[in-house]
């Protein structure tokens, strides 16, 4: 049944600070034409891969080695335009083994089918506030950060606050407008609205000659290879609090 999946997601799950951020690790082909729908935010992929198994592997059952190297190979990894991959959920079919001249190990053409996280376009999801920037609201969903609401796309009005460092509603009433607070910890419900993938594979040497000034280190945002972004403007969406019945 496809939707037993979640007994199989815990054991990879891993926050996105924690996250190899490597695009596209060196699968052999990634088949987009069979994406099956597994549950809210996950699809299943079919990939195709050639899997090594080295020598004191052998006395394992080869589904086991393949399948622990299956994940080490592309558990919280980020797949060009397909998402982070999460865990595997089947091995669909086994070509024949061969060991090459000069390497013990043996190689395996495998057909199998991967969990991965990717919201569609215009989904609702739940995830936690991490912070607030002048950029907007950061959400984390507990096992994927790279999750933005721009200022343009909160419920309006909205203020940043300098001091407090949130995002503010200004919430009109007949009683004029009341500071509803976009604080860290909140549960919040938005909308998925635009997606981004960025190919962070090495690109070899840089060209650019090294800084000769030693008091002074140069450092570099780091760019996600995946973030996604959301909405909340509109009635329903923000935080669970604002549109709790009491």
């Amino acid at each position: 049944m496809l939707l037993n999946y979640p007994a199989l997601l815990p054991l990879w799950w891993k926050r996105t600070s924690d996250r190899e951020e490597i695009v596209n690790p060196g699968i052999d082909n990634v088949d987009l034409g069979i994406v099956l729908l597994l549950a809210n935010m996950f699809v299943l992929v079919e990939m195709t891969d050639t899997v090594r198994i080295p020598p004191w592997q052998f006395e394992r059952k080869l589904n086991d080695a393949i399948t622990e190297e299956l994940n080490k190979k592309l558990a919280n990894k980020v797949v060009y335009n397909v998402g982070l991959c999460i865990c595997l959920y089947d091995i669909t079919k086994l070509e024949d083994s061969y060991i090459f001249p000069g390497d013990g190990a043996s190689h395996t053409k495998v057909h199998f089918r991967y969990v991965v996280f990717h919201p569609f376009l215009d989904e609702i999801l739940v995830g936690e506030i991490k912070g607030c920037s002048l950029e907007g609201v950061h959400i984390s969903l507990g096992f994927f950060d790279d999750i933005l609401i721009p200022p343009e796309s909160l419920q309006q009005p909205a203020k940043f606050d300098e001091t407090e460092q949130v995002w503010v509603w200004e919430y009109e009433t007949d009683e004029g407008a009341h500071d509803l607070y976009m604080d860290t910890g909140e549960e919040i419900r938005f909308r998925v609205v635009d997606e981004t993938f960025i190919d962070t594979s090495p690109t070899g040497p840089s060209s650019v000659e090294p800084s000769t000034s030693s008091g002074t280190e140069e450092t570099q945002k780091k760019e996600a290879p995946y973030t996604i972004v959301g909405s909340i403007s509109e009635p329903g969406l923000g935080l669970l609090s604002w549109w709790t019945n009491n």
